[in-house]
């Protein structure tokens, strides 16, 4: 049986080794230590301008993505400061409107309270009629009719009892003539509220 070495490498003789062996590659003398060092810097080269590329690519799409946040930052703070001044015009318009309302339900609540007030005393009060009634703030005065002097202390006595005076006067009281089927007394009260 003939043998052909294909691998290049003469096979030693009665020494059992490996069935083959690596093949080697060879450059000659064209490829010394400057071409390989040439080589291994072109491909570093390479590789660093490819990373440089990429490097650069990120930070043109970042500058832009930059400048597209800046401007919507910018348009953001424009519509920032228009709600913000609406925002304390519509405060200080609710106040203005709680402010009235509370005017009002405190000015409805106090005339009715007023009125309710004087409305029942007088119709507690037997043989008094009232003829008119004048809120003056800090003061109410009373016109009006009775058939007795008697009446009208009890009307005045009934008026301090609700506590919502201090004081109760009689300003002026007298029979009037006009009437002449019965007595009849004319009385003004001023009345100072607590």
């Amino acid at each position: 049986m003939i043998r052909i070495n294909l691998l290049g490498s003469p096979k030693p003789k009665g020494k059992k080794g490996p069935a083959f062996s690596m093949p080697s590659f060879e450059l000659g003398n064209w490829a010394g230590p400057v071409v390989q060092v040439a080589a291994v810097l072109a491909i570093a080269g390479a590789l660093n301008f490819g990373y440089w590329y990429r490097l650069d690519q990120q930070k043109k799409s970042i500058e832009s993505q930059t400048r597209i946040a800046e401007q919507k930052n910018r348009e953001l703070a424009d519509i920032k400061v228009r709600y913000l001044e609406r925002q304390k015009q519509a405060e200080a318009y609710k106040r203005r409107v709680d402010v009235i309302d509370q005017l009002r339900s405190g000015q409805s609540n106090a005339t009715v309270n007023l009125l309710s007030m004087i409305g029942d005393t007088v119709n507690s009060t037997e043989a008094v009629w009232l003829n008119s009634m004048q809120d003056t703030g800090a003061s109410v005065a009373i016109d009006g009719t009775a058939l007795s002097a008697d009446a009208v202390a009890n009307l005045i006595s009934n008026l301090q009892k609700t506590g919502f005076f201090k004081s109760v006067e009689i300003k002026e009281s007298y029979q009037d003539d006009a009437i002449k089927d019965m007595q009849a007394f004319q009385f003004q009260l001023t009345c100072t509220k607590a």
